[in-house]
């Protein structure tokens, strides 16, 4: 192959990558399982052998076991959640999102001690979409949503010390995005304000907006009884690549890789917590129900009779603080046999540091449409959700199976706690896999050319929220990759 049409293919191929959606839903909190279909089939282990490019996923020291030469690896993958919402009294609401796709792709040369290249790779993310007749809608009657997605481009390089030590490190250039459609309650919105007698137990709601509904409440304008029947966050496209609100920054990964004699190999990694910017959008809107005096809806003096009606905020968003937590871990692999190998992963995440609150900060546009908004033009909204995720342990366990000269087998594990709190889970981002069942393989066409994939099932796992909400979620996911040497 010429070297201008190895550059086309991988010029191509991370085009590709780069303009395909990278939101997932995922299975170690926000993670994924595992990164390639090669980790795929091993219950996700994969920072002590030979995995291919998404070793800048996993632990990029491992590209330095790589043979002289380049790789070129093309995959997607599909994440197939079924997730059903439920509350006593009420119709179950089982999510629509159940089906999301995501290509990686990622080219490294091997010359001599070094290893460099890049990859494009979905991180994770989570996503939901109930109908406008679900419960869920607090009686807005229209749909309720989100997706998170968050994709890298990476940057590596492995330097083999000698024949048995490789280190590693990598540069990420992280973006996330996000919908939202959610609705909550009157009630709901009404224990987030202090001066509405909330107990704020779940989140808080402050600013000039929320000052005016008090003062309108205080003053007669809205029913003091009753005065807000739903309020709904709506920000959302119709991109099949990015989110509406979007953010970026950077992170980074240090790895390495130690052999033990001719059959165990150990590795470590540290990923670096992100530094992403507030995901924004000017295109969010802050609806609320409210009962207003009939009166004053009239332009008259106030009656002390109220009617519901729709008071929707144009404005600009900003999803405050999003990070990807710090990762860390510890991996070993043992060649049992010259066709069996063993490897083992152990890994903790920091979702404690980055997934306390979901905060989102609204300021409304100068100029509003509706005339029952231009009150609150200029004004701010800035809402706080409790989360209160905790820090996850992830035992990734896997075996593969040299059946043939062209045939492996894999078969794996991966286990971890749920890092969401019942208490404050919310049934548009469920995040509560524990178990994963995994099992793939791999077959080599020639010694240019092979086709890797993997399966995973993840069983049901079953909650309750704070707020009475039921949340089951159980998870099936694919993922194939044709690689290509040269």
């Amino acid at each position: 192959m010429s070297f201008s049409n190895k550059k086309s293919i991988i010029s191509l191929a991370v085009a590709s990558a780069l303009s395909a959606p990278l939101g997932a839903w995922a299975t170690n909190g926000m993670n994924l399982e595992a990164y390639g279909p090669i980790a795929g089939g091993m219950g996700g282990a994969a920072y002590a052998y030979d995995n291919g490019t998404a070793a800048v996923m996993n632990n990029p020291a491992t590209l330095g076991m790589m043979e002289e030469g380049s790789r070129l690896d093309v995959a997607v993958g599909s994440l197939r959640p079924s997730i059903t919402s439920s509350m006593n009294g009420m119709p179950d609401a089982k999510s629509s999102a159940t089906a999301f796709y995501m290509p990686a792709v990622g080219w490294v040369k091997k010359s001599g001690a070094l290893a460099y290249g890049v990859g494009v790779f979905a991180q994770g993310g989570m996503g939901t979409e109930y109908d406008p007749n679900s419960f869920l809608t607090a009686g807005s009657n229209e749909t309720v949503r989100s997706e998170v997605g968050v994709g890298r481009f990476l940057i590596p390089l492995s330097y083999s010390v000698n024949d048995n030590f490789n280190v590693a490190g990598s540069i990420d250039y992280v973006w996330a995005s996000m919908d939202l459609k959610m609705a909550m309650s009157g009630g709901q919105f009404g224990d987030m304000v202090s001066d509405l007698g909330g107990s704020q137990e779940y989140g808080t709601a402050n600013g000039t907006m929320v000052d005016s509904m008090v003062g309108m409440i205080t003053g007669g304008a809205l029913d003091p009884t009753g005065p807000v029947n739903w309020a709904r966050f709506d920000f959302s496209n119709n991109s099949a690549f990015l989110g509406e609100a979007f953010g970026s920054g950077f992170a980074g990964k240090l790895g390495l890789t130690y052999k033990f004699g001719d059959r165990w190999t150990v590795g470590a990694t540290y990923h670096s917590k992100t530094a992403l910017g507030d995901m924004t959008t000017s295109n969010a809107k802050v609806s609320m129900n409210v009962n207003m005096d009939d009166g004053l809806l009239g332009g008259g003096a106030p009656t002390g009779t109220y009617s519901a009606v729709g008071v929707p905020v144009s404005g600009k968003i900003s999803v405050k603080n999003f990070q990807w937590p710090e990762t860390y871990g510890i991996g070993a692999a043992f060649q049992a046999t010259d066709k069996i190998m063993i490897a083992a992963d152990v890994k903790r995440i920091g979702w404690a540091s980055v997934m306390k609150n979901f905060e989102m900060s609204f300021v409304a546009d100068a100029d509003q449409s509706n005339p029952l908004a231009q009150g609150f033009a200029g004004q701010t909204l800035d809402a706080v959700m409790f989360q209160n995720w905790k820090d996850q342990t992830v035992i990734a366990l896997g075996a593969s199976f040299q059946t043939t000269e062209q045939l492996v087998l894999r078969v794996g594990y991966n286990g971890s706690s749920n890092p969401v709190p019942d208490k404050y889970v919310n049934p548009l981002f469920p995040a509560t896999i524990k178990n994963n069942y995994t099992f793939g393989g791999g077959y080599e066409f020639n010694k240019v050319s092979s086709l890797n994939a993997s399966f995973t099932y993840a069983p049901k796992v079953s909650v309750t929220s704070g707020e009475g909400v039921g949340i089951s979620h159980s998870q099936f996911n694919w993922q194939v990759m044709y690689s290509h040497l040269f």
